[in-house]
């Protein structure tokens, strides 16, 4: 399938721009122009209610964003979305990802708890793993502080932030608790190198460099070992048995949609249900771009569907096992 027309009136402004590429710039620069490019791009929407908190993180206090989107009824919970911004490992952050956690919120009727994990180079890994899975621990001792249902959390990301869903949603399982109800997985990292199929025949022109990822990775792991790591690959990881139900979305002309679509075989072999949703004419990124292309809009609202079944599902087991005790 060809590259979809808006897209491609965004990558020919990018070509006129003749911006620096992220792995041109330092850390701080990287983030500034992530986030002037994201705000342009974006999809801007109101929301009932946003909170920022702190809490006590491994390394230092975390920065959460919690986002409402209506008032609960009396004695009523929403569920919860533990959402992990994309970005590398090193530029993504709260505000690069504030316009789709507040879609989220108000199409799936849930709570979206946005995590402000540690950034690479300052933090490298496993620095944001750790602040994750201690922030998706938290919301399931303080869900009811916020309105949120414990018994009912999903978690999700896009790009590095799906690498963290992916790796989070292992080590609740592995821990037993807390037990998950989805993981929406947009264009997920997940495999040890860069050396797909997909990442060769789109490493040029298509928003996401192979130069830049490998910056990337250089910034985050401490070294080559790391790679090795399953919590930096969760696609090297033998068991992937009992998981939560997943959606994965990955793009046509994306270096990572192959890697993605390889984890989504992978975690259907194991025996989870898991629905994988390739938008063909799609770049990395285009998650964000709400404001100007309609498939993202539509990748949104797919997500937000997703999200109300899991949740219902999720519930219903809930009410049968209680009358079951």
């Amino acid at each position: 399938m060809a590259l979809d027309p808006q897209v491609e009136i965004i990558l020919g402004l990018a070509k006129q721009a003749n911006l620096p590429e992220v792995w041109q710039l330092t850390p701080d620069q990287g983030r500034e122009q992530y986030l002037t490019r994201v705000n342009k791009l974006k999809f801007s929407e109101a929301i009932f209610r946003t909170e920022d908190r702190r809490i006590a993180g491994p390394g230092s206090d975390i920065a959460l964003r919690i986002y409402t989107p209506r008032e609960p009824g009396a004695g009523e919970k929403l569920p919860v979305l533990m959402w992990f911004h994309g970005g590398g490992f090193v530029i993504g952050s709260l505000e690069t990802h504030d316009s789709v956690c507040r879609m989220l919120a108000n199409r799936a009727d849930c709570i979206v708890v946005a995590v402000d994990y540690r950034l690479a180079p300052e933090s490298r890994f496993p620095a944001a793993v750790e602040d994750c899975a201690a922030a998706l621990k938290w919301a399931a001792l303080h869900a009811v502080e916020f309105g949120g249902d414990a018994s009912c959390i999903a978690v999700g990301g896009d790009s590095a932030g799906a690498n963290l869903a992916t790796v989070i949603a292992i080590l609740a399982r592995d821990a037993a608790h807390p037990k998950l109800a989805f993981q929406l997985l947009i264009y997920p990292c997940v495999a040890p190198e860069p050396e797909t199929g997909s990442h060769h025949k789109f490493k040029e022109g298509y928003i996401l460099s192979r130069n830049s990822i490998t910056w990337f990775y250089r910034q985050y792991l401490r070294s080559g070992k790391d790679a090795n790591d399953f919590r930096f690959a969760p696609l090297i990881l033998d068991d992937l048995s009992g998981l939560p139900p997943s959606l994965i979305i990955v793009a046509g002309y994306d270096p990572l949609r192959d890697e993605g679509v390889e984890y989504a075989r992978k975690m259907i072999e194991a025996g989870n249900r898991v629905q994988l949703s390739n938008y063909e004419g799609m770049v990395h990124g285009f998650y964000l771009m709400g404001g100007a292309v309609d498939a993202a809009r539509r990748a949104v609202a797919e997500s937000a569907q997703a999200l109300r079944e899991a949740f219902d599902n999720a519930r219903g087991i809930g009410r049968k096992l209680s009358k079951t005790a």
